[in-house]
């Protein structure tokens, strides 16, 4: 995940002449420079380019840096993404330790405009306390401190004045995947829109607080959907830990996964691929799920071992998908909740109107 950040020196030449390579000038490392209407708008993953895309419309032009289907955990950029960088008046992190790795591409880039860590919106403390919780054992059932989905979620939270980051590895740096944190995501970036650029502040004011009520739909009707299953199904094993707080809010048992990391390129050992069969067997998992960034092998082999079977439709969690239903946070999500649901045996509802 942070290879960029030990190889600094090497990683800002190449990038310097991957810039060169573009053609881009000194005029092309201005935020605002490129020809191109509307703020100019660089956005690490792709969960934050589609949100972006909802609260900016037709005001904001976006370059998403991480591309569909690939991992959250790096970046090697492409002379384009460089360029891009260098031209854009904001650049949008997730923050909590997910994309330091974008640092060194900033320095070689020339990038000159705002960098806005958008994890800032979130309640860090409750989401480094639900990291603590799975930490805490091997499955993590949080039935106990689940959340209750017809509040008001905007006052849900004291947004802004917990900044427990997550470097460190404290905290689970995949704080999209739960709806009420992606509606706290909200706020940093029509803030940052409307600073940079003051005459559409109502415009993005609007746009965000009409997306953000769509995900407090989108989890009102999760929240209903999964209260329906058995608990004793809703089970949880994946390819690295990257759904937490969506399994939290939702109740659903996190056992494991293949791989024990927050980052996707980590290596299980044998030893951990032991523990896991054995924690699998033990707690009943009807099935492991894959996710759409990585391979399925050791999934596969696992599932072999503990005696069930796969799901073969992906699960989105680091990167939504290049075109269809998961290539919007909304979709991906109803896509996730079908594809947990049909392997627990249910059948997910129609979702409400506002969200097709």
């Amino acid at each position: 995940m942070r290879k960029f950040l030990t190889k600094t020196a090497a990683f800002a030449a190449t990038a310097a002449a991957l810039v060169l390579a573009a053609g881009c000038s000194n005029d092309a490392a201005t935020p605002g420079a490129e020809s191109a209407s509307g703020l100019q708008v660089a956005a690490t993953t792709t969960q934050l380019q589609d949100f972006v895309h909802n609260i900016g419309g037709d005001k904001v032009q976006v370059t998403g840096l991480l591309k569909p289907g690939s991992s959250a955990h790096s970046f090697d950029p492409s002379p384009a993404d460089l360029k891009a960088l260098a031209a854009a008046d904001i650049l949008l992190v997730n923050g909590a330790g997910l994309d330091d790795f974008i640092h060194s591409a900033v320095e070689a880039s020339g990038f000159k405009g705002e960098i806005v860590t958008v994890a800032d919106g979130v309640d860090l403390a409750e989401a480094a306390e639900i990291t603590a919780a799975a930490r805490g054992g091997a499955i993590h059932n949080p039935a106990a401190a689940s959340h209750d989905h017809s509040v008001d979620h905007d006052a849900e939270h004291d947004h802004g004045t917990h900044h427990t980051h997550g470097a460190n590895g404290t905290i689970d740096p995949h704080i999209w995947t739960s709806p009420r944190y992606a509606n706290a995501m909200l706020q940093p970036i029509a803030q940052a829109l409307a600073a940079a650029d003051p005459e559409n502040t109502e415009f993005y004011r609007q746009n965000a607080a009409a997306y953000g009520a769509k995900l407090v739909a989108l989890d009102e009707w999760l929240g209903n959907s999964f209260g329906q299953v058995d608990p004793a199904k809703k089970k949880f094993v994946s390819t690295h830990n990257a759904l937490l707080y969506f399994l939290h809010d939702y109740q659903i048992t996190y056992v494991g996964s293949v791989i024990p990391s927050f980052e996707d390129n980590a290596e299980p050992s044998a030893a951990e691929l032991k523990t896991l069969v054995e924690n699998i067997k033990a707690a009943g998992v009807p099935a492991i799920f894959v996710e759409s960034s990585n391979s399925p092998r050791l999934n596969s082999t696992v599932a072999k071992e503990a005696g069930i079977p796969v799901v073969t439709d992906p699960i989105y969690a680091d990167s939504l998908a290049a075109e269809g239903e998961a290539s919007t946070y909304i979709g991906a999500t109803i896509s996730n909740a079908r594809t947990m649901l049909t392997a627990w045996g249910y059948e997910l509802s129609e979702p409400p109107a506002e969200l097709q």
